[in-house]
């Protein structure tokens, strides 16, 4: 029934210790219809692939063809700050991988989709699991992490694919490098910010996709975050889970995984005044569109 576009399958398995042929089960039994599992390394395609290859082989044949049907990738580099200080040669191998991985897949049309994640980070928070530190940032590595961005927008436009952007805590920056950029086709994925900020990205063309965090929303709050959801316009909005991190209430504090992401068109639906289903009728719509599906 519901819809999935944000999967990080080698994240859930090898980070946390969970059954990844389970969690493929729960989501043939779900009858999924996408899972997105986005990169975040610049040489992290195949091996993605690879793994959720071999956590198939338990499952049946009919559910091995729902998975090859269902999983789609993408492949980005995040802001880490070894990533920004070698950025000319991540962004050669992360091509490079995109080249050979669709070599290799080009008889079962599995191809890259997308381009990402990719963004910009200005969240400090050194014992996080990002570990970032503003220490770390100084002018020279600010203007790294752009330059970074921009080469994957740049990427993106050569293959003419969407992108897949992070931006946490720099909203202004973000928004900068696009309208620079001139290339405006994706999603900014788990949404962080008001409905002011929302209006400008949807004004360039963007979609935007909510995730676990908007269940955290505090009662002071509630009625902003609720104004916002509302705001994003039928043919802009998706949903995700960010697995293994943003888990919903009411299971926040544990690992996320995809299936959990009822609870986000749950709580989206109610602030819409739409049911679940018909909130992941409108998110399938867009994602066929979005990424040609």
């Amino acid at each position: 029934m519901f819809s999935d576009t944000h999967f990080h399958f080698r994240h859930l398995v090898r980070d946390r210790g969970l059954d990844g042929t389970q969690i493929l089960e729960q989501l043939c039994e779900r009858n999924t219809f996408f899972a997105l599992d986005i990169g975040t390394e610049a040489d992290d395609l195949i091996e993605r692939k690879n793994y959720v290859d071999e956590s198939s082989e338990k499952l049946t044949s009919e559910q091995q063809a729902k998975i090859q049907n269902m999983i789609q990738y993408s492949a980005g580099i995040w802001p880490d700050t070894e990533e920004i200080k070698n950025r000319g040669e991540r962004i050669k191998i992360l091509e490079d991988k995109i080249t050979k991985f669709n070599e290799k897949n080009s008889s079962d049309s599995k191809k890259v989709l997308a381009i990402g994640e990719c963004g910009l980070d200005h969240h400090w928070n050194p014992s996080g699991a990002d570990g970032r530190c503003a220490e770390d940032f100084d002018k020279a590595m600010f203007e790294g992490e752009r330059e970074l961005f921009e080469m994957q927008l740049e990427l993106a436009k050569k293959l003419d694919l969407p992108v897949i952007i992070h931006s946490r805590d720099a909203f202004e920056d973000t928004l900068d490098v696009l309208k620079n950029m001139g290339y405006h086709n994706g999603i900014i994925h788990c949404y962080s910010y008001g409905k002011d900020e929302a209006r400008k990205f949807l004004d360039l063309g963007w979609y935007i996709a909510f995730g676990g965090a908007v269940t955290y929303a505090k009662k002071t709050k509630l009625d902003a975050m609720n104004e916002l959801l509302r705001f994003v316009p039928d043919d802009r909005i998706l949903m995700e889970t960010d697995s293994p991190y943003l888990t919903p209430v009411p299971f926040r504090g544990q690992v996320n995984t995809p299936v959990l992401v009822e609870y986000v068109y749950n709580f989206v639906a109610a602030a819409r005044g739409v049911t679940p289903t018909n909130l992941s009728e409108t998110v399938d719509k867009n994602i066929k569109k979005l990424f040609h599906v």
